[in-house]
């Protein structure tokens, strides 16, 4: 677990996290049995698209962009399908992937609003909010006052469910960095949201 003690933010951003993962989860069809049978692109695509647009979609705050984002990934997974030399790292490609591209996203977007004046993204559906209690949308809204790479840091480990080293590789930063960009994004969290 990223952290030496667990914090009530921790607990927080942990529960609000692991409950939208759940009910992202609950939309889902059961996961395939595992066969022997090669994973194919299409295969990957069924399994994995969803997980990415709602990875992508807590990273850039916008539905539409996040499939953008993951489509992206996809294509360029197919580009590079035939040097891939096992299917099962595919889902770290996507996911390493889906994390590149959202940065980018966000690159382009601070790039554009220091020339447009600022405005408010619509981060996550109205039903969705409504489905979370306010404590669960507090933390969302907050997650959003972060920098990029402690809001990806949190998003990857609590959302995600990924451990410290599956993080580090997917960011593409040490084990090291991970856990202190989480300490310090928890404690970021704590005084956006004024408790103890």
């Amino acid at each position: 677990m990223i952290g030496d003690g667990t914090s009530g933010v921790e607990r927080s951003v942990e529960r609000t996290l692991g409950h939208l993962r759940t009910l992202d989860a609950a939309g889902e069809p059961e996961e395939e049995q595992v066969t022997n049978a090669p994973l194919t692109l299409e295969d990957l695509y069924r399994q994995q698209r969803m997980r990415m647009v709602r990875l992508a979609i807590l990273l850039v705050d916008d539905p539409a962009t996040a499939e953008d984002v993951v489509q992206e990934a996809f294509t360029g997974l197919y580009r590079n399908w035939a040097q891939l030399r096992d299917a099962r790292a595919a889902v770290g490609y996507l996911r390493t992937a889906v994390v590149n591209g959202s940065r980018s996203v966000l690159r382009r977007r601070k790039t554009a609003r220091e020339y447009q004046p600022p405005h408010q993204p619509d981060a996550r559906s109205a039903e969705s909010l409504a489905m979370l209690s306010t404590e669960h949308q507090a933390i969302v809204k907050a997650l959003g006052h972060l920098p990029r790479r402690q809001r990806e840091v949190l998003v990857l480990r609590y959302y995600g469910n990924l451990s410290e080293g599956e993080i580090a590789e997917a960011t593409g930063v040490s084990k090291g960095t991970v856990k202190s960009t989480a300490s310090r994004a928890l404690e970021a969290l704590q005084k956006h949201l004024g408790t103890s």
